[in-house]
C-alpha cells in the first residue's frame, strides 16, 4: 500500500461550537492541511450539537480533511464523557461528513464499541478509521506489539502511537517503526524531548503530524503552532532528503538559533532543516544521543550546534570516537559545533572567531590591536575558555574574575593569565570588560554581574549575552559614556562561521545579526 502524503493537522478544542468553529477557519488561514475536531472539549455532547459543529467547519475548511476525535478521559481526553455518549458523537460526526474517526484501541477492542463504529463507517465508505493507543508516562513497553495488535484488531485502520518522551533517546523506538512501516502510520512522541518527531513527520513518511493554532492552548503537550511548523520549520518543503541540523543543550526553547539557521538555509536554497534538540542527563545524555543517532544514518544528521551544558561533552565524545577536533577547540576545551561527513565527526569552536569579530569591528584590525590592554573577563565557563583563548592569542593582558576562584583558577592557569576574586574588579583598571556568564539573560533582566562603580568611562565593555539586547550592564556602561559590544555580534559572526562548516558556503554576519534582531524584536 502506498503512503499518503503527510498532513499537518490542527487540533481544534473549544467549549461550544462557534468557538470551534472560528478556530478551524483560523487555523486554515495559518496553513493547517487538516483538522481535528475535539468532540470530548463541548461542554454539551449531542448529536445535533455534533452534526452542527461538523457542517459549519466544512463549509470554512472547504475541502481539507475533518477528523472527529471524542477522546476518552483515561487516554487525555478533556471532558469524562460516557462510552455510549461517544459512541453517538462518532455516529453523528460520520453523518455529517466528516473524513476520519480517532479513537483508541483499547476501547475500539470493546465488541460493542467496535462493532458500533464499524456500522457507522460502513455508511461512509470513503471515511476511515485511526485507531490511538497512548502513553503518558513514557515510551510504550514494545511500541512494535501495540503496532501489531492495532493492525490485528482493524487492518484497514492507521495506526496513531503516541508517548511521552522524557529524553531525545525516547523517540527512536517511535523513528525507527516510522521508518520502516511501509503502510499509513502515525507515530509522534508528546513533551519538548518529543519535539524531532513531530517535525521530521514528512521526512519519514508519517501521515500526520499536529499542531496548534494561534493563542490556543495545546491539546498535548509539545505542540506548536501551525504557523511555526509550515513557516519556521518549512515542513512543506522536507522529504526523505532533508538534511538535519539542530542546536544541542539543555534549555534550548528560548534559542533563536532555529529561525536564523532555518532562514538561511532556505536562502542558500539548502534541502534542510535546523531544530531545537533538548538533551538532558549532562554528560551520559548527550553520549547516548550522539551514539543512538549517528547510529542511524537515514536521519541525514549532519550539524550540530552545541551549547550549555555540553560544550566539553562534546568534545570528550568526539575523542572517544577518534573523531577529528580542531586545534583551536583542542586548546579551549570546548567544542560548540559537531559535523558529520562520511569520514566522521568532527569538532570545531566558533565562539572564538565570534568574540573576536565582534571586538574589532568596534576597535579595528589595524596596529596593535589588543596588544597591552588590560581586559577583565568575568566568569569560567565554555564562552570565557573561548574569549580568554582569543584575548590571549591578540597580546592582550588578561584577568579572569569569578565567584567561584578555584574555576577562575583552572582557565587562568590553562592560558597563563590572571586571576582574581570578583569583588576585586573595581581595583583592576580594564580597558575592555567582557561578560562571559548568563547573568541578565531573559527572564532576569534586572540583573548586572558586576555592580556600576567598577565601570569607568572610556571603558569599551563587552555584554556575551544577546537576549535582552541591551543588557543591564550595557544600559549602566552606555549611562556612563562607554563603548558597548553586544552579544548579538558574537552570536552573528559564530553563528556565520558555524553555517560555513555546515553548508561550505559564506553568509554575511550582518544579515544573520539583522535576522536575530528581527526575531528578538518579534518575540
Amino acid at each position: 500500500m502506498h503512503r499518503a502524503k503527510t498532513l499537518v493537522v490542527v487540533s481544534v478544542a473549544g467549549q461550544t461550537p462557534q468557538a470551534m468553529v472560528q478556530t478551524a477557519e483560523l487555523a486554515v488561514r495559518n496553513g493547517a492541511d487538516a483538522i481535528e475536531l475535539r468532540l470530548d472539549a463541548l461542554n454539551r455532547l449531542d448529536r445535533d450539537q455534533v452534526q452542527g459543529l461538523v457542517r459549519a467547519v466544512r463549509q470554512q475548511v472547504a475541502d481539507r480533511p475533518i477528523i472527529a476525535t471524542c477522546r476518552d478521559k483515561a487516554e487525555g481526553g478533556l471532558s469524562d464523557y460516557p462510552v455510549g455518549d461517544r459512541i453517538a458523537a462518532y455516529q453523528a460526526a460520520l453523518q455529517a461528513g466528516v473524513d476520519w474517526v480517532d479513537i483508541e484501541l483499547s476501547n475500539y477492542i470493546r465488541p460493542e464499541v467496535g462493532q458500533a463504529i464499524d456500522l457507522a463507517l460502513g455508511s461512509r465508505p470513503n471515511a476511515r478509521l485511526i485507531l490511538s493507543s497512548h502513553s503518558w508516562a513514557g515510551p510504550f513497553a514494545d511500541i512494535e506489539q501495540v503496532y501489531r495488535q492495532t493492525i490485528a484488531a482493524c487492518p484497514h485502520a492507521v495506526p496513531k502511537l503516541v508517548y511521552m518522551a522524557n529524553h531525545i533517546c525516547d523517540c527512536l523506538s517511535g523513528l525507527d517503526l516510522l521508518h520502516r512501516a511501509k503502510t499509513d502510520l502515525i507515530v509522534f512522541c508528546m513533551g519538548q524531548a518529543g519535539l524531532i518527531t513531530r517535525l521530521l513527520a514528512k521526512k519519514l513518511g508519517g501521515l500526520f503530524t499536529y499542531a496548534t493554532c494561534q493563542d490556543q492552548q495545546p491539546v498535548a503537550p509539545g505542540q506548536l503552532p501551525v504557523e511555526q511548523v509550515k513557516g519556521l520549520y518549512r515542513f512543506g518543503s522536507t522529504g526523505p532528503g532533508t538534511q538535519v541540523f539542530g542546536l544541542v543543550g539543555d534549555p534550548v526553547a528560548h534559542s533563536i538559533g532555529p529561525y536564523v539557521h532555518n532562514t538561511c538555509l532556505a536562502g542558500m536554497g539548502i534541502d534542510g532543516i535546523y531544530l531545537p534538540l533538548l538533551v538532558t542527563g549532562g554528560r551520559e545524555g548527550l553520549f547516548a544521543f550522539l551514539e543512538q543517532f549517528t547510529a542511524r544514518p537515514w536521519l541525514d544528521l549532519k550539524g550540530l550546534s552545541v551549547t550549555l551544558p555540553h560544550k566539553q561533552y562534546a568534545l570528550e565524545f568526539i575523542d572517544a570516537r577518534s573523531g577529528q577536533i580542531e586545534p583551536l577547540a583542542r586548546r579551549i576545551g570546548a567544542v560548540n559545533t559537531v559535523v558529520f561527513t562520511d569520514e566522521g565527526i568532527a569538532g570545531y569552536n566558533t565562539d572564538y572567531i565570534g568574540a573576536m569579530d565582534a571586538i574589532y569591528q568596534v576597535i579595528g584590525r589595524s596596529g596593535q590591536g589588543l596588544v597591552g590592554w588590560p581586559v577583565a573577563v568575568i566568569g569560567a565557563g565554555g564562552v570565557a575558555r573561548a574569549v580568554v583563548a582569543g584575548l590571549c592569542d591578540a597580546g592582550a593582558k588578561v584577568k579572569i574574575f569569578n565567584r567561584t576562584i578555584s574555576k577562575a583558577q583552572d582557565l587562568a592557569k590553562q592560558f597563563g593569565c590572571g586571576y582574581v576574586p570578583l569583588d576585586e574588579l573595581g581595583r583592576y583598571g580594564a580597558r575592555l570588560l567582557i561578560n562571559c556568564t548568563s547573568v541578565g539573560m531573559e527572564p532576569y533582566v534586572d540583573r548586572s554581574p558586576v555592580p556600576s562603580d567598577v565601570i569607568s568611562p572610556g571603558m569599551i565593555v563587552f555584554d556575551t549575552v544577546y537576549n535582552p539586547i541591551k543588557t543591564r550592564l550595557l544600559q549602566m556602561a552606555q549611562g556612563r559614556g562607554c563603548q558597548c559590544i553586544d552579544g548579538l555580534w558574537m552570536y552573528a559572526h559564530q553563528a556565520a562561521a558555524q553555517l560555513e562548516l555546515f553548508t561550505g558556503r559564506r553568509i554575511d554576519a550582518g544579515q544573520i545579526r539583522q535576522l536575530a534582531l528581527s526575531r528578538l524584536q518579534h518575540s
